[in-house]
């Protein structure tokens, strides 16, 4: 099992920055990929961006040129990184990871952390 725990949410202004974080405990050994998710009021998860254990990032198109994750080299916390945002970007933003080896595939999420952009 793999526990998420996500931070960094809260609210700004338009234009404004934010450094999410997911700190990752238990079986991390497992993973393979960490990634970034957000749903808006009435509106389905969106995944945002994703990386893998050797570092190789895909972001949606959202959210390139604006959000970098990133991942710790020392501990298994992932970040996301949020500049120029707008009220588009007001979300819970969940962290998600999988574990997939050739016998199962295990998907753990955090409990989400809130960003609001007010303009």
């Amino acid at each position: 099992q793999v526990q998420l725990v996500e931070s960094g949410g809260g609210s700004v202004h338009a234009g404004g920055s934010l450094r999410l974080s997911c700190d990752a405990s238990g079986m991390t050994w497992t993973i393979n990929t960490m990634a970034w998710y957000r749903q808006a009021p009435g509106k389905q998860r969106e995944l945002i961006a994703d990386i893998t254990n050797d570092g190789r990032a895909n972001y949606v198109d959202s959210a390139k040129g604006r959000f970098t994750i990133s991942k710790d080299p020392t501990k298994p916390t992932a970040y996301l990184d949020m500049t120029g945002l707008g009220p588009e970007d007001t979300a819970i933003y969940y962290c998600h990871a999988a574990a997939v080896n050739e016998f199962h595939h295990y998907d753990y999420w955090g409990q989400g952390t809130q960003v609001t952009v007010s303009s």
